[in-house]
């Protein structure tokens, strides 16, 4: 007699699922009702956001679903879940919104991973001091280019004006820079330590209505600055003596908003509804600000007076010599591209070389004769 003769499908056993007893779906929910809201830190998985309709704070953390998608400051996602604010209250971030820009940023111009730095901003703050820790052309002429890949206006702030002989155009920068549509405001001490009143309140006029992320290296004056915007407290910092270099104060990049008070007495108050557009991005720090994300024909754009002598190179022109096709040195060399003309070709073709590899050359990254 056959083993399967007295077989009865009741007797069988089901193994029950390690994984639940849910159903499969692959219809994924729309959240249609979700609320939307702008993201203002990050901090260890913990999201602290700022609600586009009211500007309460909620805290969220991400759905599983977007485990692999990076959030950062500057970001507007959807939310559901709890979203009054209460304290110990958490809702669920479940949608990153379309964005209009990314700024990114890599450890070195060789290394093939990139790092994210905020989201949907419209303008890039670049803060250099005019003295301590010295400027340095080649991290400016670094941010242009991301600023300009990521289809960012650039704006840029010199620091510390007091401490060198000439204030109009401290280190030479604003002259070196002349030859740039590129918005320049100067900033001061005065002798009780006080921002420049003029600055900030121009600062204000240029910010206002927009979403703008600052960078600079430490000890440059970024927090001193938002502070001044914003009315915070963010913490601030010194250079180190022995090595010129700032200590890091800002751990995390933050977004604040622009108050509406009169903070400076030159400053002309803001409405509510641009007061709440207005953000203020200030992030850490940074030692090094690679570009391999940036394609090298893109850095060209970044050097707008070279741009219109490039039509003559060769096709091809890798902008290296004159015995390669390039046609940049005669440009500069009949005085087409300013009185900087040669320090801003020697940038850009040390920029270049670094994006391919090759070592940089110490004219980069001084300011240029």
């Amino acid at each position: 007699m056959s083993r399967w003769e007295n077989w009865d499908e009741s007797r069988v056993r089901v193994r029950p699922n390690k994984k639940g007893s849910r159903p499969r779906t692959k219809d994924t929910p729309d959240y249609e009702n979700a609320e939307l809201a702008r993201v203002v830190q990050v901090d260890r998985g913990r999201y602290t956001v700022s609600m586009l309709e009211d500007a309460r704070v909620v805290t969220a953390m991400r759905a599983k679903a977007l485990r692999r998608s990076p959030v950062v400051p500057g970001d507007v996602v959807a939310l559901v879940g709890d979203t009054s604010g209460a304290e110990g209250t958490l809702a669920r971030l479940v949608r990153i919104e379309e964005r209009k820009s990314l700024l990114r940023r890599s450890a070195d111009d060789t290394d093939d991973a990139e790092r994210v730095i905020v989201a949907n901003a419209d303008q890039l703050l670049i803060v250099v001091a005019a003295a301590d820790p010295e400027p340095r052309t080649g991290f400016i002429d670094r941010a242009l280019v991301a600023a300009y890949d990521a289809g960012i206006s650039p704006i840029l702030l010199i620091t510390k004006a007091d401490l060198v002989e000439d204030p109009r155009d401290p280190a030479g920068l604003i002259s070196h820079y002349s030859e740039l549509e590129l918005t320049c405001v100067i900033s001061s001490r005065s002798e009780d330590s006080t921002l420049s009143a003029q600055a900030v309140a121009q600062l204000r006029q240029l910010l206002a209505g927009k979403v703008t992320v600052l960078i600079g290296h430490s000890g440059v004056g970024k927090s001193t600055m938002v502070n001044a915007l914003t009315g915070a407290d963010r913490a601030t910092g010194g250079v180190n003596a022995v090595t010129g270099r700032g200590r890091h104060t800002s751990s995390s990049a933050v977004a604040l908003n622009l108050a509406s008070a009169d903070i400076a007495s030159d400053a002309v108050p803001l409405d509510e509804e641009t007061a709440r557009s207005s953000w203020v991005i200030d992030t850490p720090g940074v030692r090094t600000f690679g570009l391999a994300h940036v394609e090298a024909d893109d850095v060209l754009a970044a050097f707008e007076d070279l741009v219109e002598g490039s039509a003559d190179c060769e096709p091809g022109c890798a902008h290296e010599s004159p015995a390669g096709g390039c046609a940049l040195d005669a440009w500069v060399a009949e005085g087409r591209a300013g009185e900087h003309g040669p320090a801003r070709l020697a940038s850009l073709r040390g920029l270049l070389a670094s994006l391919a590899g090759a070592e940089e050359g110490p004219e980069e990254k001084t300011l240029g004769a």
